[in-house]
């Protein structure tokens, strides 16, 4: 049975105390004249890091125990309730805010939030960079002059997802032939400048402020590997040359759907790939609930090929990495989509506001699950597991839990929800043209089920959260606005916005948090999304185990950013290595 962490301090001293046993302070120094301590020591030379985005705790907490309903209520995912008996459960993890992917991947790797790191959303805003050379994937509009060595910056849209692939319709991103993906995949010509550094590129991994447990390991001597959903997130390298992971893999998840031969999901062949209604050139891999069970197995291989001491694709013996993991994407899908090209038409999502998974939904869950537990057995077979820490957390959760309350914008007058806070600012011509959802080719703005909104200068903050007040007032809220964020508001959240001493150019103007449900999106194609505030977009599953460790479950608030410190800490290297750490105060996880 678990137990709360306060009640048993005496039992826990085994694992709160396991970095001191292996002569370290809590600084992560050598401490002089240490003896061995007689308790069980947490012996790690690996961790294991996994983010089941989407994931809440709540979901964990129904997969692992049961709930009436679902598989005869009994439970449902067997390997992570099986990591739940020597593992300490976290039931109040929060994400970064915003919960979008980047600053939720980042939050992982450096200990910090958007304050420290500058990354606000994976597609934001720079005041003091340039807009790169061409027009990326997504539509950034490219300008080969806009950008004068020393001269003052004109602003750009930042655009850190497929955007940046040399093609993001192909699997690889578009790297040379021979190249299954990862940093060769980018085209340096899409990204950003930097008119300060001669108008250089801003590569992903220079784009982030501080550096990562990446950076930390490498720089140890240690081997790191990672596996995630674009070439773009080789940000977490963390500043310097984008080597600090020596082993990155990224599929490009927003690219056509192919045939994958040799992969497998179970019994089921993934070439051709199970669902051929969602392979067209319009189609990407989170288009289909059977399809993105592939590509994520495609990074589960990675890991498994890892742990037996070989790259990613198995071409050639490596080190197995100190530090490896990946994302999973199937749990996402599974929260958000309705696949609208079966018959009959499929709907994910929950039933209810408890948390009971649609049948769509719960194959994704059982089939992360099944994954973890084919990492678990290769950690076995490979003589690894007893000196692995397991991490299972999400980047992001997703919002609305009870799928009934999802709110998009429709131009039906049944519907409240019309407009955004982005479109009402852009109206009045407050946005920059690359932010604006009236530029017909861009990016568009940066809005899911929360709004930033960086204005220019033809308009005031004060002038544009009139606007919305006005425009979208609590009798007829029209863009279901919940909370509204500006001024001493913004900077409780994130630096003062700007480009004079003390600010940052990339924090948002205005910030707008809609009511629960409501999410600024003209898909029909969806009913959960995540980026906002509220406890569902925030709140995530997280779960350290080892065989070494009691069962645990500690209800004290905790934050994922405390993940990456924590890492550092049980390698044996010093937490106060990551800058935003010594930057936020980041705090090891309780009972580390």
């Amino acid at each position: 049975m678990r137990h709360i962490c306060a009640k048993v301090a005496a039992v826990l001293l085994s694992a709160a105390c396991v970095f001191l046993a292996h002569g370290y302070d809590a600084d992560g120094l050598p401490k002089p004249n240490s003896s061995k301590s007689t308790k069980p020591q947490l012996t790690v030379s690996h961790v294991l890091l996994i983010s089941v985005d989407g994931m809440h705790a709540l979901d964990l907490i129904n997969c692992a125990n049961g709930i009436s309903g679902v598989n005869g209520g009994a439970p449902y995912c067997p390997n992570l309730a099986g990591l739940e008996t020597t593992g300490v459960d976290y039931l109040y993890a929060a994400t970064s805010r915003p919960s979008d992917s980047f600053p939720g991947l980042m939050a992982l790797m450096t200990g910090g939030s958007p304050r420290s790191v500058g990354a606000y959303y994976d597609v934001a805003y720079d005041r003091a960079l340039d807009p790169p050379t061409v027009t990326t994937g997504n539509g950034l509009q490219g300008n080969p002059g806009a950008c004068v060595a020393g001269a003052p910056p004109a602003g750009t849209t930042t655009e850190f997802d497929e955007g940046i692939d040399t093609n993001k319709l192909l699997l690889n991103g578009g790297a040379p032939a021979g190249v299954d993906g990862g940093v060769q995949s980018i085209d340096y010509k899409r990204l950003e400048r930097d008119p300060s550094q001669n108008c250089a590129p801003v590569y992903p991994w220079n784009f982030v402020r501080t550096n990562t447990i990446f950076g930390v390991a490498h720089a140890a001597g240690m081997y790191t590997a990672w596996s995630d959903k674009h070439p773009s997130y080789s940000a977490v390298n963390g500043p310097g040359n984008g080597t600090n992971v020596d082993d990155y893999y990224s599929p490009e998840i927003n690219s056509i759907p192919i045939g994958l031969p040799g992969v497998y999901v179970g019994t089921t062949t993934c070439n051709p790939l199970p669902d051929q209604t969602e392979v067209s050139s319009s189609d990407s891999w989170t288009s289909s609930f059977q399809n993105i069970q592939c590509y994520d197995q495609l990074k589960v291989n990675a890991i498994l090929n890892e742990i037996s001491g070989k790259t990613h694709n198995g071409s050639m013996p490596a080190p197995v990495p100190a530090i490896l993991g990946m994302n999973f994407q199937a749990v996402s899908v599974g929260q958000k989509l309705i696949e609208k090209s079966l018959n009959p038409i499929v709907t994910g999502g929950y039933v209810d506001g408890q948390g009971t998974p649609t049948t769509a939904l719960l194959g994704e869950i059982e089939f992360a699950d099944t994954a973890i537990g084919q990492m678990i057995s290769a950690l076995k077979k490979n003589g690894l597991y007893d000196s692995t820490l397991i991490v299972i957390t999400a980047k992001h959760g997703q919002s609305p839990i009870d799928s009934s309350r999802y709110l998009g914008i429709s131009n039906s007058t049944n519907d409240p929800i019309t407009t955004s806070p982005a479109t009402i600012a852009a109206n009045a011509g407050c946005l920059p043209y690359s932010e604006s959802p009236l530029n017909p080719t861009g990016v568009g703005p940066t809005e899911d089920d929360v709004s930033l909104d960086w204005l220019n200068s033809s308009c005031t903050t004060a002038d544009v959260v009139n606007m919305l007040e006005t425009q979208s007032p609590s009798t007829d809220n029209i863009a279901g606005i919940g909370e509204i964020f500006w001024g001493a508001g913004i900077t409780q959240l994130f630096n003062p916005p700007g480009l004079g001493a003390g600010d940052d150019s990339r924090a948002p103007d205005i910030l707008v948090t809609p009511n629960i449900g409501v999410t600024y999106s003209g898909s029909t194609k969806k009913l959960a999304e995540h980026g906002g505030f509220s406890h569902d977009d925030t709140n995530v599953i997280m779960l350290l185990s080892s065989p070494s460790l009691q069962a645990t479950t500690v209800t004290t608030p905790v934050e994922t950013m405390q993940v990456a410190p924590t890492i550092l800490q049980v390698l044996g290297l010093n937490p106060q290595s990551l800058q935003s750490v010594q930057q936020e105060g980041t705090q090891v996880l309780p009972d580390f």
